[in-house]
């Protein structure tokens, strides 16, 4: 029989850890192209013959995701893998649509065909939307497992906006590995924060390999997840975090609902910023869906250096790129904390956007006056600080999980927002782990 020909829709993530599991040596399946989307400028690449494996010498073409209806005539494709995350089920379904009317199947892959299985004890910390409060959460079980004495390796989900060779395996054990890896401000945002507290970050492409170079330097894997997509390893333990700032969102995206459903503990977070009626939808959508997990409710409190000094000024605020463009956020923490501690203004930058960050604002026309701390590669950080440097504004509040103050040449005073998990009540993340894993 000849090979199904299959396209994957991807993001420079799950896409590749599907391929990599489940098609890079079946020779059942051709796999024909992959198609990018959601992430600037990670199209119009090859995954590499050295990733692909032996059924792909020349590697395998990276296209737009645009060009995905064309691909299925020209290349006689008969299925369409979707893999990527974050996305509404009516969007879902409209690719899906689109795919089937072209003439090819859709297809979506479960655990059973894409997770690896650790020798280690894995705890994963995953989402029902981006920008819920994974990174602080992650902090909080390092931390914890640090205390009951393990080794902890933190393994991040993928971001390989680079040479994807060079990426297969990446290991971060202080900050001169960000520079060696020419990290971009998004990397930095999540490998930074782990690494003040002495913790170990893997990254890349292929993921059982990197998880066997964890596993030879930890006693204990975490798994740290990206955007709201599923684990790729098998986990012992796995935490879910909800955001009651988006009610329902729990249960209408792709595959949120599907993490919810597996969760061992959910953490409901913000429930000091959101309303009690938004909390309590969230908490019965998600017992809904699965009554046997813990529930966990947590703030994240904000603090800036010098709250007064913002106090009657007017500000510039940038968040976390991702939270605000896909995550569909029209605020984060930076808002927050400016009206919190008394700015007299909220300076809107899109007439100050050039290059990539104005048409970031024309693709997510639902961001209101928020800068978007979008720095995927050198050009589109330069544009981010230039923007940043034309704004109209007496400071700059830094809602982003590193302080780009210290990465950017900025040309007005900047504080940043910092907020770590604060859980409310019992049980907590310390007594939940501690029961189930003990010392070492």
């Amino acid at each position: 029989m000849a090979s199904i020909r299959t396209i994957i829709m991807g993001a420079a993530g799950r896409d590749f850890h599907n391929f990599n599991t489940f098609f890079r040596d079946n020779s059942d399946y051709e796999v024909v192209a992959f198609t990018a989307t959601q992430i600037p400028n990670i199209e119009d690449r090859r995954y590499p013959a050295a990733l692909a494996g032996d059924l792909y010498p020349l590697g395998i073409p990276i296209h737009p995701e645009s060009d995905l209806s064309k691909l299925i005539s020209s290349e006689r494709i008969d299925q369409v893998i979707f893999a990527y995350s974050d996305v509404s089920y009516q969007y879902v379904m409209h690719k899906a649509s689109e795919i089937l009317a072209a003439g090819a199947d859709f297809r979506l892959m479960g655990l059973k065909t894409t997770q690896v299985k650790s020798s280690k004890p894995v705890i994963s910390v995953c989402a029902v939307r981006t920008g819920a409060g994974k990174s602080q959460t992650s902090r909080q079980v390092a931390r914890v497992l640090q205390e009951l004495g393990y080794r902890v390796a933190v393994v991040r989900h993928p971001m390989p906006y680079g040479d994807l060779e060079k990426q297969r395996v990446q290991r971060f054990g202080d900050y001169a590995d960000l520079e060696r890896h020419n990290c971009t401000i998004e990397e930095r945002e999540e490998y930074e924060p782990h690494l003040e507290s002495g913790v170990i970050v893997f990254a890349g492409v292929d993921y059982e390999a990197i998880l066997r170079e964890a596993e030879r330097e930890a006693d204990f894997v975490l798994w740290d997840g990206g955007n709201n997509d599923l684990p790729f390893y098998i986990s012992d333990m796995h935490i879910v975090v909800a955001d009651p700032h988006r009610p329902g969102h729990e249960v209408g995206y792709h595959p949120g609902e599907a993490n919810a459903r597996i969760a061992d503990v959910f953490v409901i977070n913000k429930v000091d910023t959101a309303g009690i009626q938004e909390v309590l939808a969230v908490r019965e959508n998600l017992l809904r869906i699965n009554p046997s997990a813990t529930v966990i409710e947590a703030a994240s409190p904000l603090s800036v250096p010098d709250p007064a000094a913002i106090r009657g000024k007017r500000v510039l605020v940038i968040e976390d790129g991702p939270t605000l463009t896909h995550g569909e956020m029209a605020y984060g923490a930076g808002w927050m904390a400016a009206m919190r501690f008394g700015a007299a203004e909220i300076v809107d930058p899109r007439p100050f956007a050039v290059g990539s960050i104005q048409a970031t604002y024309a693709k997510y026309p639902h961001m209101g006056p928020i800068l978007p701390a979008m720095g995927y590669g050198a050009q589109m950080t330069e544009e981010l600080m230039t923007t940043i440097n034309h704004a109209s504004a007496d400071m700059v509040i830094i809602g982003t999980p590193i302080d780009l103050g210290k990465l950017l040449d900025l040309n007005k005073p900047s504080q940043r927002v910092t907020y770590e998990l604060q859980e409310i009540g019992k049980p907590t993340l310390a007594q939940l782990i501690g029961e189930r894993f003990g010392k070492p």
